[in-house]
């Protein structure tokens, strides 16, 4: 079944691209009305295919009613929502992913406010049972009204430790993040999860997928475990740089990580993968790989068949389908991310500026938050040979190929570093062989399969694969 997938649409004050929400319940002017809205799933429904919402609940916009109405009175309810401490000094040594520290002050009110993220952002207090009785029944009219699911914004950021302990600073200086040993993987985080499937999505048969930083493969297949009811799947972003690199970390991206990271979680992972290269916090893999874009089409392309032929869903991210790279960042004016712009600000407090720079943008969210080149894919459509033909042509493969879709795989040479080959199904789902050129040199293979050529990302079937070319065989049993 095919999803969309829409990244956040409610109304916002747009400080982190609609990630700091100020109205769960309203559309986004800029993106048109509630009628809109419901005229949009109607037209993805009629297709047959499902429409799946973003959905930020481990804090809002410092503009949502809530926050407003805990500000203006000590005794309001809602003021037990947030993290809202007295005090002449944060109540911790926490750390923002955005930089600086996590704790807001607001000086009329002598407080302080939590923000993981940027000061707009104020976290939501998960221990209150009345707040998660509004996001539950805040999630619940959204399906009511036809939503078939959710991603979820951080959701293993939901569970704090009690008293919010300072952060262990060793921990920090490794982490990057000061605090986040006591957030990451909280101790009602299962609990707060079990609650918000069984009286929202279990009763609606809907959908969830997590985005869970810092969740590796056995905590993943707690939170994924179908008979504990949390959530359907998880996004693991260990794939997204290889052990000792960071997001701002200027360095070229070895495709040998993605081989081993896919092989390991499609032979030892319990739960059901989702398969994701791109989204909107993190630069291109095809501008990671291929800095120059000498292979850009050809890779991107690659890319597309690993997803599309591996065990577990493909999440093509908008700009996949036509091989979209980074955009160019030629100065620190061209920032509109609100991480980029702080993180150069403290980095400059320690490198010369053009050091600063020269990180930030190479690590900047705005390379995949720039809009979709349309005039690109109206190009590629009329194109034979394009990346939107080609993946068009995959995702149709998968769509016709139960052995494309199921848990069966083969991994051959799995200790090659320039190949990623193969094979899928197996009985009477038929078989199928990929063979991948990991490299930007052509490569002579001595033997390659004998069965019925399906696929090529260039054209190809000789003995020799272009550069990052991959092909994709019907397999006779046996060869």
């Amino acid at each position: 079944m095919d999803a969309l997938w829409l990244s956040p649409i409610y109304d916002s004050p747009d400080d982190d691209n609609g990630y700091d929400i100020r109205d769960y319940e309203k559309i986004d002017p800029r993106y048109g009305t509630l009628a809109d809205f419901d005229a949009l799933l109607k037209a993805v429904h009629d297709r047959g295919m499902r429409l799946i919402m973003d959905l930020v609940v481990n804090h809002t916009s410092d503009e949502h009613a809530w926050f407003q109405a805990a500000l203006a009175d000590p005794n309001a309810p809602k003021r037990k929502f947030y993290f809202l401490q007295e005090g002449e000094a944060p109540p911790n040594n926490w750390t923002s992913f955005f930089s600086g520290s996590a704790w807001r002050r607001f000086e009329e009110q002598n407080l302080w406010g939590l923000h993981l993220f940027s000061p707009k952002q104020m976290d939501l207090n998960w221990d209150n049972p009345a707040l998660r009785q509004r996001i539950i029944d805040m999630v619940n009219r959204w399906l009511d009204r036809g939503v078939d699911g959710f991603r979820l914004d951080v959701i293993n950021y939901i569970s704090k430790a009690p008293g919010l302990p300072d952060g262990n600073p060793l921990v920090g200086k490794l982490m990057g993040f000061t605090g986040v040993e006591h957030y990451f993987y909280g101790p009602r985080l299962h609990e707060y999860l079990s609650q918000l499937h069984r009286e929202a999505f279990g009763p609606h048969g809907a959908f969830s997928v997590g985005e869970t930083p810092g969740i590796g493969m056995k905590m993943g297949e707690l939170l994924t475990a179908p008979s504990r009811g949390e959530l359907d799947m998880i996004f693991n972003f260990d794939i997204l740089e290889p052990p000792g690199k960071a997001r701002f970390d200027i360095y070229r991206f070895d495709p040998f990580h993605l081989k081993r990271h896919l092989m390991a979680w499609s032979t030892q992972y319990r739960g059901w993968n989702a398969i994701f290269f791109d989204n909107h916090d993190n630069p291109r893999m095809v501008s990671k790989i291929d800095p120059d874009g000498k292979h850009r089409e050809g890779l991107a392309k690659l890319l597309l068949t690993l997803q599309c032929t591996l065990p577990g869903t493909p999440f093509l991210y908008q700009g996949s389908e036509i091989g979209a790279g980074n955009i160019t960042i030629a100065s620190p004016q061209d920032f509109d991310d609100i991480e980029s712009i702080n993180k150069l600000r403290e980095l400059e407090e320690t490198l010369p500026p053009e050091e600063a720079f020269a990180q930030v943008a190479a690590g900047s969210r705005d390379h995949a938050r720039a809009m979709m080149d349309w005039d690109e894919v109206d190009r590629q459509k009329a194109r034979e040979g394009s990346v939107w033909r080609y993946a068009r042509e995959l995702i149709a493969l998968r769509r016709q190929n139960a052995a494309l879709r199921g848990r069966a795989v083969k991994f051959l040479k799995p200790r090659r570093r320039d190949a990623f080959d193969y094979l899928r199904g197996g009985g009477e789902q038929g078989s199928f062989c990929v063979v991948c050129n990991l490299t930007e040199k052509p490569q002579r293979r001595r033997r390659l399969p004998q069965g019925e050529l399906v696929m090529s990302t260039c054209g190809l079937s000789g003995a020799v694969l272009a550069a990052y070319e991959a092909r994709i065989y019907r397999w006779n049993e046996g060869e």
